[in-house]
């Protein structure tokens, strides 16, 4: 079943005390992409400049990554920069060239239309709506959004929330979004406004899944190395959306699952710069990881077996 992606391509310099990169692959769309596409195939839809490696692109097909929706326009590509601070949870942007994403209109390819599974990257909540507009009845729409986009188009992305499943932001995003500090009441405010469910990714401490009906929270991975935790979030998606559409099932109980599966990918993500180790992960292993997470939370009440 189809699972499409919507985002950003860009060229990526990162700082971090651990080590730098300069014009690396990265992007809201490619690290869900490099991440999901471990799990199931994965198409894409972004823009590109005249400059952008076209190795940069054979990397993604390489992971069988469909590139078809991807244009490659005349100009920049988009490139961004940030340093971290030491314990990796501070960022300071240092420079953002949108180039030619600055005038991106997701235009989606006649063969990526019936994609079964949607996810619209953190994009502007108008062309988000216009990605609705030309997919054909989809079996689940998940979006993820920024605080630029709460402040600057809140009644558009209210608008959008009407028509997706699932909202997938970070706490600070939904405390903003809902006004209110309490994470919990954040997520049922995110619910009575339209998705069926609202994932909040919280870092360090794991995430959330929220329904009408129940919570479950995932933590995160007590990892020893992190070098850069760039896209992870986004890794975190594609996980959570690759495993959803190779198993079809939308019970609670396997997006519970595929929550495991968007925490293992995330932290997967971080243990090298930008996508590299991405590029290098193998089914086997995410899956070994997605066990480590069931050992790291079971537990037997008093009375029963281990």
């Amino acid at each position: 079943m189809g699972l499409l992606v919507v985002g950003s391509i860009a060229l990526d310099s990162v700082i971090t005390p651990f080590g730098e990169t300069a014009d690396a692959l990265g992007g809201a769309a490619v690290f869900f992409a490099m991440a999901g596409a471990v799990l199931h195939p994965v198409q894409v839809v972004g823009v590109v400049g005249s400059d952008f490696p076209e190795a940069h692109l054979k990397a993604l097909a390489a992971r069988g990554v469909d590139l078809a929706g991807v244009e490659r326009q005349t100009g920049e590509s988009f490139r961004w920069k940030a340093r971290y601070s030491y314990d990796l949870n501070s960022r300071e942007t240092l420079e953002t060239r949108l180039g030619v994403f600055a005038d991106f209109r997701p235009r989606i390819p006649e063969q990526f239309r019936k994609a079964r599974f949607v996810f619209l990257g953190n994009i502007d909540p108008e062309l988000q709506l216009s990605v609705l507009d030309q997919v054909q009845d989809p079996t689940l729409v998940a979006c993820d959004t920024m605080n630029y986009w709460i402040q600057l188009k809140r009644d558009v992305l209210l608008e959008l929330l009407r028509h997706i499943d699932i909202l997938m932001v970070n706490d600070s995003e939904a405390r903003e979004l809902s006004g209110d500090w309490n994470i919990y009441r954040a997520a049922r405010w995110i619910l009575s406004r339209g998705p069926k469910m609202a994932v909040i990714k919280q870092g360090e401490h794991g995430a959330l899944l929220v329904d009408a009906d129940t919570t479950f929270k995932v933590p995160a991975y007590p990892l020893q190395e992190v070098f850069d935790p760039t896209g992870a979030g986004d890794a975190f998606a594609g996980g959570f959306m690759a495993h959803v559409a190779r198993t079809g099932d939308l019970s609670f109980a396997n997006l519970r699952r595929a929550m495991v599966y968007g925490s293992a990918m995330g932290s997967l993500a971080v243990e090298a710069f930008g996508v590299q180790r991405l590029e290098q992960v193998a089914l086997p292993e995410v899956r070994a990881r997605v066990r480590a997470f069931r050992d790291l939370v079971h537990f037997a009440l008093d009375g029963e077996d281990e």
